[in-house]
C-alpha cells in the first residue's frame, strides 16, 4: 500500500528495526486540515475512539449521565473496583443488574486488579470488560426511553440509529461501513479526517450543550476514561483541557482546548506509537504540548534498560 505514510520508526542501538505506517491528520480550530500524512480521507473503523459519540447518543436519549458516569460511558476503563462500582450503580438506578450487560466477559486491563482477582479465584466478568461503562449507559438510555433492553446492540435499535446519526452529524460524513466492535456494539466507519472533526466538534461545542458535556466530563474525570496509569488518562492530566481517546487497532484522537485536533491510524494495528505521533502532529501545528514530553517517544529496552526509542518520523 504505497500511499501509506511512514509515521514512526523503532530504533534499537542506532539501527532502524521497524517502521509503523498509516495515516495521520491535524486540524486547525474550526476544522481546516492543517497537516496530513497518508490517506486521511480513507475510511477507518474508529473502534473505541467512537465511544464519546455513543455516550452522546445515550445522553441525548435521556440517560441521566453526568460527571463520572458520563466519562465512563465515553471511556475504556481498566476494570478497577471503582469502575465496577459505578457501572453497577448506573444499572441499579434503572432496576437492572450486571447480568443485563451484553458485552463479553473479560479480565480487567489493570494488572494489579487482575492478579488480585486471580488470587481470589475469580474469573472473567462482563463488568470488568473495558466497555461495560458504555454498555451500562446504553441500557440506561433504553430504560429511560422505554426501548427494549434485550436487543440494544442491534444496529436497527432506536439507540443505535441515534448513535449513527450522531457520528454522521459530528463528522459531516455518511457512515462508510457498518461493523461489529469487539464488545458487540455496532461500529460506524468514518474517514480519519471525519473522525478528527467529530472529536473536535465536542471540544468546540457551546458550553452546556450535550456534546460539550461529554467533552467536559471526560476531561474532568480522566480516571474513568481509562484508569490508573492508563496512557489516555495520564496524557489528559499532562495536558489540562485535552480530550484524548484511543481505540483498538492503532487508532487515537486528541483534541486540545484550543480546538487543535490530531487523529492517527497505524495500519499494523499497534498502539505503541499512536500517542507520540499525535503529539508530533500537534507540535507541527505550533501547539504547546511540552507538559507531555514524557509521551513523545517510547523507550526500546535491551536487557531491561533503554537502548533506543520509538519516535515519529515526520
Amino acid at each position: 500500500m504505497p500511499e501509506l505514510a511512514a509515521l514512526a520508526e523503532v530504533v534499537r542501538s542506532g539501527f532502524t528495526e521497524s517502521v509503523h505506517y498509516g495515516a495521520a491528520v491535524g486540524l486547525a480550530p474550526g476544522g481546516r486540515v492543517e497537516v496530513a500524512f497518508g490517506p486521511a480521507e480513507r475510511p477507518v473503523l474508529p473502534r473505541s475512539s467512537a465511544k464519546p459519540f455513543q455516550a452522546l447518543a445515550c445522553l441525548t436519549s435521556g440517560a441521566p449521565l453526568t460527571g463520572a458516569s458520563l466519562a465512563i460511558a465515553a471511556g475504556s476503563h481498566t476494570g478497577e473496583d471503582f469502575h465496577v462500582r459505578l457501572v453497577a450503580a448506573m444499572l441499579g438506578e434503572h432496576g437492572l443488574g450486571l447480568d443485563a450487560l451484553a458485552c463479553p466477559e473479560d479480565w480487567p486491563e489493570d494488572e494489579t486488579t487482575r492478579h488480585r482477582l486471580i488470587r481470589e479465584g475469580a474469573g472473567r466478568s462482563r463488568e470488568r470488560m473495558n466497555c461495560s461503562g458504555k454498555h451500562a449507559a446504553m441500557l440506561a438510555a433504553c430504560a429511560v426511553s422505554g426501548w427494549e433492553t434485550g436487543a440494544y446492540l442491534d444496529p436497527a435499535h432506536p439507540l443505535q440509529r441515534r448513535v449513527r446519526s450522531a457520528v454522521e452529524e459530528l463528522s459531516g460524513e455518511k457512515a462508510a461501513h457498518v461493523a461489529v466492535d469487539g464488545c458487540g456494539a455496532p461500529l460506524f466507519g468514518q474517514s480519519l479526517t471525519g473522525l478528527a472533526r467529530a472529536i473536535q466538534a465536542l471540544v468546540e461545542a457551546a458550553p452546556g450543550s450535550a456534546p460539550r458535556q461529554v467533552a467536559d466530563a471526560m476531561r474532568d474525570h480522566p480516571e474513568y476514561v481509562g484508569g490508573t496509569g492508563h496512557q489516555n488518562t495520564e496524557l489528559m492530566r499532562a495536558l489540562p483541557g485535552a480530550l484524548v481517546k484511543g481505540g483498538a487497532e492503532g487508532v487515537l484522537v486528541a483534541a486540545l482546548a484550543s480546538g487543535h485536533t490530531a487523529a492517527v491510524k497505524v495500519i499494523d494495528g499497534s498502539p505503541r506509537a499512536t500517542t507520540a505521533i499525535a503529539l508530533a502532529l500537534l507540535r507541527r501545528m505550533g501547539c504547546e504540548v511540552s507538559g507531555a514530553a514524557a509521551f513523545e517517544t517510547v523507550a526500546v529496552l535491551g536487557g531491561g534498560v533503554p537502548v533506543g526509542e520509538v519516535r515519529p518520523v515526520f
